[in-house]
């Protein structure tokens, strides 16, 4: 028996919790606009640290954004997923009835997991032992619960996964839906990411140096000082060409194909070979060439080992003159395992709408990158878009890339 043909997988549905504003539409003229959503923190107290901005959702309300839910019983990161998933949903226009009868599930990518409940756990035993604990958060501290929230919230029966490949995980996380959607084993599946704001990964970055020092979020400026720590849920509805266009719906834009490698060799300093070799993996699987690549969303975490090992690999496939490419972490900082997948969010309406999402903040570039390279300072450009690569990578050298085109 031959084997059947893969199907084409499109994006239909899209949703956002972010700090510059909920759902897709507010999230990209936020982007588009170069607003940021960097705040004093409000989420833990932040005494003693010299830092003390972070890119947090404000006045997150789960209750107004999610239907099923027992919101007392989920965790933040649940929460923000669940949330961004129901708008995703509501977002393509499939009825939610056919949607949770139908092969469906959640890939949902994350670093910290339910940290949030993690921290008050710990507080609790630290302050005053073990056996204070409160017993009613314990079961929302288990990461798996990530994707388990989006399911229960949608009554979606198929795989309901967590990854936990920190910075480049939504990037995976979509890669995984779209192969279930491509071969034919779900038929519909949300991907993307969520992460809260929390004192254990504000910490982490500080240790490592890696905290912005003006509380500004600045890639590929000569003035960037680190890191923004920020949050957020975002997904993606996946669903086949035909069945996209049988009923009508809007569709986004095309996953093309994905790359996906590991450096192996160090745990916070990228290897620009290897992101190399992880995008010519992504341009291979999606049937494309470097000078098919109209815009690069780039990883641009805002600190100068990223932007010169990112922008040396770039070169190592597209020569010396590089695509336009931005970072969106000058706007919402880095919101963690959600990062790559608010990347896919803005390269989907890149291509839909036809802008180069802008580089906010970016006031003078790094003469040290080079010649031949356009980061896309200040506001977006309007100009269209067919075909979008978007870059994850993480700690681990967990490299992740997905491709996303026009029909």
């Amino acid at each position: 028996m031959p084997e059947p043909m893969p199907r084409r997988v499109v994006v239909t549905g899209l949703g956002a919790v972010s700090s510059i504003g909920t759902g897709a539409d507010v999230f990209a003229a936020g982007i588009r606009a170069g607003r940021n959503g960097f705040r004093p923190i409000n989420s833990f107290d932040s005494t003693g640290f010299p830092a003390t901005i972070a890119a947090e959702v404000p006045d997150f309300d789960p209750t107004a954004l999610i239907r099923n839910l027992d919101v007392e019983q989920w965790g933040r990161s649940s929460l923000l997923a669940a949330a961004a998933a129901r708008q995703a949903v509501g977002d393509s226009g499939l009825d939610p009835d056919e949607l949770a009868a139908s092969a469906a599930g959640s890939i949902i990518g994350t670093t910290g997991g339910e940290s949030v409940p993690i921290g008050q756990l710990v507080g609790q035993w630290v302050a005053d032992g073990l056996k204070s604990i409160d017993g009613r958060i314990v079961p929302q501290a288990l990461a798996s619960q990530i994707a388990n929230a989006v399911n229960s919230e949608l009554g979606l029966t198929g795989d309901a996964v967590t990854l936990g490949t920190a910075c480049s995980a939504s990037n995976f996380a979509i890669g995984y839906a779209y192969d279930l959607v491509r071969t034919g084993e779900a038929d519909f599946m949300i991907a993307g990411g969520a992460d809260a704001v929390n004192r254990s990964t504000h910490a982490g970055f500080y240790r490592l140096g890696a905290l912005s020092t003006d509380g500004v979020c600045r890639p590929f400026d000569v003035d960037r000082s680190g890191i923004i720590t920020g949050e957020g849920g975002v997904a993606l509805l996946l669903e086949p060409l035909e069945h996209a266009q049988a009923r009508g719906a809007r569709i986004y834009a095309e996953v093309l194909g994905y790359g996906m490698n590991c450096d192996a060799r160090h745990m916070v300093n990228p290897d620009s070979e290897r992101i190399a070799e992880c995008i010519r993996l992504a341009h291979d699987s999606a049937g494309v060439t470097p000078e098919d690549i109209d815009y690069i969303c780039a990883h641009g975490t805002g600190t100068a080992t990223n932007d010169s090992t990112e922008v040396s690999a770039a070169r190592k496939v597209f020569g010396e003159t590089l695509p336009p490419i931005s970072s969106i972490k000058s706007s919402i900082g880095h919101t963690m395992g959600a990062a790559s997948g608010f990347g896919a969010l803005i390269c989907c309406l890149a291509v839909h709408e036809g802008f180069l999402p802008p580089t906010a903040n970016l006031q003078r570039i790094d003469p040290a990158l080079g010649r031949g390279i356009d980061p896309l300072p200040g506001v977006a450009r309007e100009e269209p878009v067919r075909i979008a690569q978007n870059h994850g990578f993480a700690f681990g050298g967990n490299n992740a890339i997905t491709i996303f085109g026009r029909l």
